[in-house]
């Protein structure tokens, strides 16, 4: 009787990263938005095609990891695959971060709004 084959074993991570245990670009945040500039390509890697398909949408780091059933290191590496050939786009959080504070008046505003509701 064969076993059921483990999709996580340490050769199949191997395979997918082609050796590699780090990507070149570390910058990728778990919740880092990835959205797909360009289709999927004739001969690319099955795990490329699936991200591809799946962020037309801009989706978080984190959750292409979920569905891929693949651990968020390995996504990362093939994040940045895509992105060093242009396939996809990264929205950091930290731009979110960098806005404009919202004055206390407007926020006072908001919150006289609420309470009328």
């Amino acid at each position: 009787m064969s076993r059921p084959i483990d999709r996580e074993t340490p050769d199949r991570l191997y395979v997918i990263t082609s050796g590699r245990s780090r990507g070149g670009d570390d910058s990728f945040d778990s919740v880092t938005l990835i959205v797909t500039e360009s289709d999927p390509v004739p001969g690319m890697q099955s795990e490329h095609v699936r991200i591809l398909r799946m962020c037309r949408r801009p989706v978080a780091v984190v959750e292409i990891a979920a569905r891929l059933e693949l651990p968020v290191t390995v996504v990362r590496i093939l994040l940045t695959d895509l992105l060093d050939a242009g396939h996809i786009t990264a929205r950091h959080p930290t731009a979110a971060r960098s806005a404009a504070p919202v004055p206390p008046d407007v926020l006072e505003k908001v919150l006289v709004a609420l309470h009328e509701l």
